[in-house]
């Protein structure tokens, strides 16, 4: 991914259309940082305490196993609005 390309994805929401790519009033969102994602939010409204420790793995052509890769984040300790990037899998 170039520059440009980064720049395109930086406040735009993972799984959203690219009609309404921004994020919407009224929800809560952690900013996914590093990886292939880096510079994405992730809706992480209605998450309990237990879901956003316990991290993600998000679907994307973007990382190192390509399409049906995903991407691993964790919640960043102590920021609750930040999931580090920890690595791709198949």
């Amino acid at each position: 991914m170039n520059g440009d390309d980064e720049q395109l994805l930086r406040g735009r929401v993972y799984g959203t259309d690219h009609d309404h790519p921004g994020p919407r009033p009224g929800q809560t969102y952690a900013e996914l940082v590093g990886g292939p994602l880096d510079g994405l939010l992730l809706d992480i409204t209605g998450w309990t305490a237990e879901e956003i420790g316990a991290g993600v793995s998000l679907p994307t052509e973007l990382g190192a196993f390509g399409a049906g890769g995903r991407a691993l984040y964790d919640p960043r300790p102590g920021d609750r609005g930040r999931f580090d990037w920890s690595g791709d899998c198949p």
